[in-house]
Formats: structure tokens, sequence, C-alpha cells
């Protein structure tokens, strides 16, 4: 807004001197408000100051009128700051009216006290002065004045001999006697500007006293004794010593030990002579030389001055040391049964007292104690001898059997010791001698075995390595000796040079060669027992146990039989038996078994038990024709076991062993020769699966998918012959069963031939002529001849194919026997060649 003159008494200018306290009124104003104003909104402040400074402030006095006044933050000081300052003063009425205005404050320079510089402004100076110091200057104050005025020094009081000049120099007026002049002088300075302003402050000077007499021993005494082994720290001797210069005040000295000792020391400030190391008398050089000398010595440490005092300190002997022994324990060995009163140890040859005098080293032996120290005695105190007082038998019961005896003797000095010189914690301090004396066992008897001949029972089947039996042998020594045991002679056959072996420490007998009853039934060997020194044997028989531990062994073991498909029941096949022998069996023993091959149960061996030879007879007839039977080779496996029932010999264990041979058997069917009228040939094809007990998921996996593929055919199949016989079938159609065979027309001049390799040939039982055969497909052919070639091959093929497809021909052979008579004959002309060799 509009500006207006609210202040009233400004613009202005007022003087304040410098150094004034806070609060001090400078200058005081008033407030005119407006009429429409009801009072001061803002109160006036000092909005801007030039320089700038917070040495001011405005406080209200009442109503209206205010004053400014100083804040001695800072304080105005005339030499460090402006002279002048400007400040701004701002002021608001109620209704928003506005001024401002000027306060022009000049500082006015004020006299001030002059200001000590330097150590004297804030403490107390001291000043040492020696003593015949000549007069001169000593000191010097500093000050200055505020407003560098030029300022005058004084001292007071005017009687000291001392003096100070206008620039501050302090100087003493005389030379000075420490003993007769005061020791100490306090002085105030006092200095003063020129208006009379002034400031005072103290120093005060001491006098240094010197020593120029030369110090001297007042101790007398030459020659001091003590014992040996004191602690350190131990007192010899008070020596003192005087210093002219010291009359009133104590001696300041310094004692030391010219000369290098070990021994002892000397207190530099008091003069006190004491231990410092080990004192010995029994060692080296004290041994021999028990006097040790010293040259003390005294001076002042402010001059030159000495003096020198000769002493000697004689060292006694005490009874400090208890006897020792070298070596403490002792190792002997005493046979058993040694004569009593032998001298064994003499202890005073390994024990000494090293102490000086004859009166200290003197010492003897007591306290013989430990477990069995009733057999032991010292022949006396003094010589120390220890003898055995009776015999040790460690075999005899009464005896506790003990190899080491732990004996202790106590060695002591004769003379009182005085052990705490050198053991401040001393109770009480006796040497203990350690001996050991082992009673050595005498070997006074052999091992004897509990049996003088031992008899082991073992079965033939006894794996190797096992334990049959022990052995055992005792030693009456004690302790009782380590007994080996060993096999010496009888433990080998000629085919293994040893059988049996021996634990060499425990006794334990086993075998390291399978044995055989049927070998060898008994074997004698004989043992020894030993402990290094002496050794007894003894007899060890090995009965062997009969075990039917062998299989019968037949003959032949594996043949090949072949037979004609309508030999007669109960014909012994081919004149075939087997012979078995046992070499731990009974001929009558045997039964014979034929545990695998033997489908629908065609063959048995006769006798089946009770005899060693067996024939293998024909049980029942084939029935191929119905389908019952469908294997022509036939591999059988027979088991033979020794059931041992008609055995009297005493075994072990009843064990069943079994043999096994093996037959192949092929049967032959008849051959026979087949002709037609058609100039062509009928190639029949059938399959027939083997079945394998071992793999029987392998035909029912596959007869399931076959059945299934042959059901999906047979509905095609039904599909196909709906249709052909809604167009009509034609007259050539061959019937249903016809689907299974495949016909092939030729010219009579055309042969198909078959490279078939017959690995087999046999005796055809109905014309007896010879034909050959193929193993594994059973295509079969006369033998050749010199006979012309029939027009006509019938060739059957046998073959590994799935049993579906058997199954599936069977089937096609089945509904073919359901047609009429005509076709019946037809099919019959084309399906008995399959069965029938080739001609």
């Amino acid at each position: 807004g509009k500006r207006h003159q609210l202040l009233k008494g400004l613009p202005a200018t007022s003087i304040v001197e410098e150094n004034s306290a806070a609060g001090v009124s400078v200058y005081s104003f008033n407030v005119t408000v407006s009429p429409l104003a009801s009072g001061v909104a803002a109160l006036p402040t000092i909005v801007k100051s030039n320089p700038l400074t917070e040495a001011f402030g405005i406080e209200p006095k009442g109503g209206l009128e205010f004053t400014v006044i100083t804040t001695g933050n800072p304080v105005l000081d005339y030499e460090t700051m402006p002279k002048n300052f400007d400040l701004q003063i701002f002021v608001e009425d109620t209704a928003g009216r506005t001024d401002l205005n000027i306060l022009t404050i000049r500082v006015k320079d004020k006299n001030e006290h002059p200001v000590f510089r330097g150590n004297v402004a804030i403490q107390t100076v001291t000043i040492y002065v020696l003593e015949r110091t000549p007069p001169g200057r000593i000191y010097q104050v500093y000050a200055d004045d505020p407003e560098n005025a030029k300022l005058k020094y004084s001292l007071l009081p005017a009687t000291v001999p001392f003096s100070i000049t206008e620039s501050g120099d302090i100087s003493s007026t005389k030379e000075f006697d420490y003993e007769k002049d005061p020791h100490s002088y306090f002085l105030n300075i006092t200095v003063t500007d020129p208006d009379g302003l002034n400031s005072t402050k103290t120093v005060n000077i001491n006098i240094i006293n010197i020593n120029d007499e030369r110090p001297y021993f007042t101790t007398k005494q030459r020659i001091y004794r003590i014992p040996e082994e004191q602690s350190p720290g131990t007192i010899v001797a008070n020596i003192t010593a005087k210093d002219p210069d010291d009359e009133d005040s104590p001696s300041r000295l310094f004692y030391s030990i010219q000369s290098s000792n070990r021994h002892f020391s000397i207190n530099p400030a008091t003069g006190v002579l004491q231990v410092m190391g080990r004192i010995d008398r029994d060692a080296l050089p004290l041994r021999l030389h028990p006097n040790i000398s010293l040259t003390l010595w005294v001076e002042d440490g402010l001059s030159n001055g000495h003096d020198t005092h000769e002493i000697t300190i004689i060292i006694d002997d005490v009874n400090d040391n208890s006897p020792e022994c070298n070596p403490s324990d002792f190792w002997k060995e005493v046979n058993e049964n040694t004569t009593p009163e032998i001298f064994h140890v003499d202890l005073r040859n390994y024990c000494k007292d090293i102490d000086v005098d004859p009166s200290n080293n003197q010492f003897h032996f007591t306290g013989l104690s430990g477990f069995g120290s009733n057999n032991f005695a010292l022949e006396s105190t003094v010589s120390g001898r220890l003898v055995m007082n009776g015999t040790i038998d460690l075999e005899n019961s009464a005896n506790p059997r003990i190899e080491v005896y732990s004996l202790t003797v106590r060695v002591q000095d004769t003379a009182h010791p005085n052990y705490s010189s050198k053991y401040p914690f001393y109770i009480s301090f006796d040497n203990i001698i350690y001996i050991y004396i082992r009673i050595k066992p005498v070997n006074e008897f052999s091992p004897d075995f509990r049996n003088l001949s031992y008899v082991f029972s073992v079965s033939e089947i006894t794996k190797v390595g096992s334990s049959i039996g022990r052995v055992h042998a005792i030693d009456e020594d004690w302790p009782p000796n380590v007994i080996t045991y060993s096999i010496v002679a009888g433990a080998g056959n000629r085919d293994y040079t040893n059988i049996f072996w021996i634990s060499p420490t425990k006794g334990d007998v086993r075998i390291l060669a399978r044995l055989d009853y049927e070998t060898t039934q008994k074997h004698i060997f004989t043992v020894q027992a030993s402990d290094q020194e002496k050794s007894t044997t003894a007899s060890v028989t090995v009965n062997v146990l009969e075990v039917n531990d062998e299989e019968p062994v037949c003959s032949p073991n594996f043949f090949s039989l072949q037979i004609p498909v309508d030999l007669a029941v109960g014909t012994n096949i081919n004149g075939f038996r087997i012979e078995c022998q046992d070499r731990d069996s009974d001929p009558r023993s045997f039964r014979y078994f034929i545990n695998e091959g033997n489908e629908n149960s065609h063959f048995i061996f006769s006798p089946s038990a009770g005899s060693n030879t067996s024939y293998l007879i024909l049980a029942s007839r084939f029935d191929y024709e119905s389908g019952l039977d469908t294997n022509w080779i036939y591999s059988l496996r027979v088991h033979v076991t020794d059931d041992n029932l008609v055995s009297s010999r005493d075994k072990t264990t009843r064990l069943i062993k079994t043999g096994t041979v093996t037959l192949s058997i092929r049967v032959i069917p008849n051959p026979t020769t087949v002709t037609t009228t058609t100039p062509a040939f009928t190639l029949v094809t059938r399959r027939e699966n083997l079945y394998s007990p071992s793999v029987w998921y392998v035909p029912f996996v596959i007869t399931a998918g076959a059945l299934l593929l042959l059901g999906l055919l047979g509905h095609l199949g039904l599909l196909l012959l709906a249709r052909l016989r809604a167009r009509g079938p034609p007259a050539w159609r061959a019937p249903r069963a016809a689907l299974f065979h495949f016909t092939f027309c030729v010219s009579s001049q055309t042969m198909t031939k078959i490279n078939t390799v017959f690995d087999g040939e046999a005796r055809d039982p109905v014309t007896g002529r010879m034909y050959e055969f193929n193993t594994r497909s059973g295509a079969r052919r006369w033998k050749q001849s010199n006979e012309p070639l029939q027009p006509m091959l019938g060739v059957q093929v046998m073959s590994n194919a799935t049993e579906n497809s058997g199954q599936g021909v069977d089937r096609a052979e089945a509904s073919s026997k359901r047609e009429p008579s005509e076709k019946k004959k037809e099919l019959s002309a084309a399906t008995k060649p399959a069965a029938k060799p080739q001609q």
C-alpha cells in the first residue's frame, strides 16, 4: 500500500560507546497510527542493517513508544568493528499502512585497560636463578594497550634486588648466595597507560642451590658375613655417606658398585646393600673361594666429587642340599629260586650330598617299602646294600606270583636340614629311590597235552577250511609260556603234502583238502606243543564218515533214437538200455524218472527202481491222426537217483544224488507213394508248433493275436462269400476247404524241385526200404536208387511256424472232412502225402 509517516523521530542518528553491556538504550522513537487503525499490526522491526550485525534490537517501552538497545552479541568494539551502522526499521498498523525509516548509530571509542600477553597473562610465572649467577636480565614481560598508547612498567616491592625497564625486561641487581639470601622472591609487575589505567601480574623467582663440595662415606665397617641361599632383596648392610652442601635437606648422593657383580646390588638413592641373585656356596667359584669383595662408589650428581669404600662379604655354607641319587630308579633281574642273602644293589655308590661342609653332607638310608618288600632287606642304613631274605618260587601257590617287585627306599640327611633357604615352601624333603626287581621265570616244565591221543569224526563232505576239532596243552610254568602247535608227521598222502592244518596259537585243526571216504577212511598224524625250549607230542586220528556224495554215472548219458510211428506198445525201443554205477551206493538203490519231454507219457523205463540197468519201453501208441500227438521229436531228460534204500553202511547224512541222461527220440511216419491222374502236383504246407514250457507266454501272445487276425479274415471271407453267392458261383470254383490249398497246373513235361538238405536216414518198418529225412523240417524222401522218377512229387514241409498257423490248417482239414464223400476223397488225396516220405 501507500507509504505513510508512522515512525516519529526517524530518520535519526545516535551514538553508543564501545563495550556497552547488553540492554543499553541507544535511541527512542514513537509510532503514530492512522485514524482508521486500531493499533500496530507488526511491531517495529530491524529488517536490515548495513553492515550486517545482530548487535542491536528493539524493545517496547509502553504504548506506542519503542527503544533501540544493544544486544551484547557481539559486544561493540571500536578497535575491531565498523564505526557506523545503518538500521532499517519497518512498522505496519492494523489499517495496512506501513513505514520504513533509517536509524544511523555511531560507535564511540572508550579508553581500556592495558592487557598482558604470553604466559604471564594466564598464570603466575616462576623463574629459577642459580646462586652465584652474575647480575643481569632474567625475564621479559609483554603487554598491549587497546588504544595503542605507550605503556609504562613498574614492580613492587621496591626493596627487592630486581629492576624492570620500560620495555618489560626484568633483571637481577646482585649475585645471590643460596645459603644467605632468601630462596624465593615474589614480584608484582604493573603496566600503566597514559590515562592512568593499569593491570598487574605476579612473577615468582626461585634461587637454585649449587653443590660444589665432595661427598664422603660415613660407614666404617668393611667385613660382612651372610649364609648362602639368601632370598633376593635380603639386606646385607646400610651404607651411608654425607655431602657438606646438603646441610638442611636430604642428601642427593648417588651410590653404586664399582666392580661388576651378579650377587649384590645397592640402592642408588639410599645406599642399602642387598642380595640380588642366588648365592650358592656349593657351586663354583664360591665352592673354592667363598669371599666376595666389593668396591662401593658415592658421588654428587651435580659435580665431579666422589668417594670409594672397599668391603668383603663372606658366604657361609648351610645344609641346603638333600642327598641325590643318579639314577634314582634301578632295574634288576633275579632268577626265581635264587639263594637268599645275595647282594643285589649297593645304593651308596649312586648317591651323594653336594654340601661343602662335611657336617652337612652325611646321609643314611631308611624306609624300605613296597608290595613284596618282606622278601628284601637293607643290610644297614649306612651302606644301603639291598639283599634278598627269602626264596621266590613263581609256581608256588602261596607266592603272589608277582613278576616285578616295586620297592622304595628313602635317603635322608643325617644333620638337621635347612632346605627352607632354597625352598621357601619346604615342609619335608626326602629323596626316594625306586628299585624294580624282576623275578625272571625259569622254564622248569614241558607243555603237557590233556589227552595223549585225540579222535575226531568228520563227514567226507566237510568244506575245505572247516575246523574239525581242537587239541590243547598246558604249561605249569608261571607265567605260562606261549605254546606253539604244529603238525610234525602224518598229515599228508600221495596227492597232498598237507591234508590238515593246525592253528599255531589256538590248536584248531582244519582240513586243507577234500576228504574222500572211498579213498581213505582214516587219517593219523602227530601234533606237537612247544614253548620254544621244551616240547611234547600227541596223536590225532581223523575218522572220515561216509556220505552219499557221489552221483550215479550212467552210460550212455546221451543217445539219439528213431522209432516208427506204429511201434507196438511194450516194445523195448531199439533194444536201448542204460547202465548206471555209483561209487558209494548199492546197484539196487537206483530209481529212474523221465523228468522232461515225455508228452502224453509215451515212454517209460523198466524196471523203474532196484537195478543198475533199465530198458526204454514204449508205454502207449502215438496218435497223430486225431491231433493228440503233434511232436515228432521227443527230447527226454532222464533223472537217475540213488536213494540208498538198501545201503546198510553208517552215514552222517541221508543225501540223494541225481544223475542225468538225455535222449533224443524221432518218430518216423510210415512212408507211402502217392500217384494222381492229373498232370499237376499239389504242394501242401503243414505248420507245426513245438511247445516249450519255459516260454509259455510266447505261444499265448501269438495265439491271441492269431485268433484276432483269423476272426477278421473269417469275417471278410464271409462277406466275400455272400457277395459271390449273390452273383452265382462259377462251375470251376473249389469248395471252401480249398482256400487253404494251392494248386498249380503245369505241363506234364515240367517238374519243380525243392532243394532240401536231408541230414538223416532211417529204414521204413513196413517196406524195409531206406529213406532220408530233414531233422528240422521233417521232409522225407526215399534213398536214391536206379528207379525212375515218378511224374508226381509229394513233399511235406515241417516248419517252425506259429501254433496259430498250425491250428488254421487243422481247422481246414476238419472242415474238409465234413464235405461230401467226393470232396473228402479229393482232399484226402491232397493231404495224405504230408505224412509220408517223398517217393
